[in-house]
């Protein structure tokens, strides 16, 4: 074996590990989407009512339609909508979490706790009675209303729900 076909051999496992360890650490970035959420499935508890979010403290306010469902402590969904398109919608086990804006065409999503910045993931956490971060407030209001904060970046979501 001369030394360019040995030179070519090396470059070839070299290309060949370096696009091994791409494909390995591509494929563990993003968590498997979850399950449709079947909210007529028994076990789930659905609250519908209307909210007013805040996306940070220098942003306009958006009212719209906000439903919650949780299935005991393992799953939750939340949609928020401006009739006729929902603006967010957002799911979570233990294990894994994600959100979607159909409206910017985006999904963000991963595995254990969700990010402290997706106020939707924290909303059922929040009603369930479950420990928030340290910079959020949550403050049940009268008439079925609540109050969900996050004191650090100003975003918040407030709203009642009808039933």
């Amino acid at each position: 074996m001369n030394t360019r076909s040995m030179h070519v051999n090396s470059n070839w496992r070299i290309l060949l590990l370096i696009s091994l360890v791409w494909l390995g650490v591509a494929g563990c970035r993003t968590a498997a989407p979850l399950p449709v959420a079947n909210l007529k499935e028994p076990g789930w508890t659905v609250r519908q009512g209307q909210a007013v979010w805040r996306r940070n403290r220098g942003a306009p306010e958006i009212a719209g339609d906000i439903l919650v469902a949780t299935r005991g402590n393992d799953r939750a969904f939340v949609q928020f909508s401006k009739t006729p398109l929902p603006l967010v919608i957002a799911q979570s086990t233990p294990k894994a979490w994600e959100v979607e804006t159909p409206v910017q065409n985006k999904h963000y999503s991963g595995h254990g706790r969700p990010p402290k910045r997706l106020i939707f993931l924290y909303l059922p956490r929040a009603i369930l009675g479950e420990p928030l971060p340290g910079n959020w407030l949550w403050q049940p209001l009268e008439n079925n209303g609540w109050h969900l904060e996050n004191r650090g970046t100003g975003e918040s979501l407030e709203g009642y729900f009808t039933q």
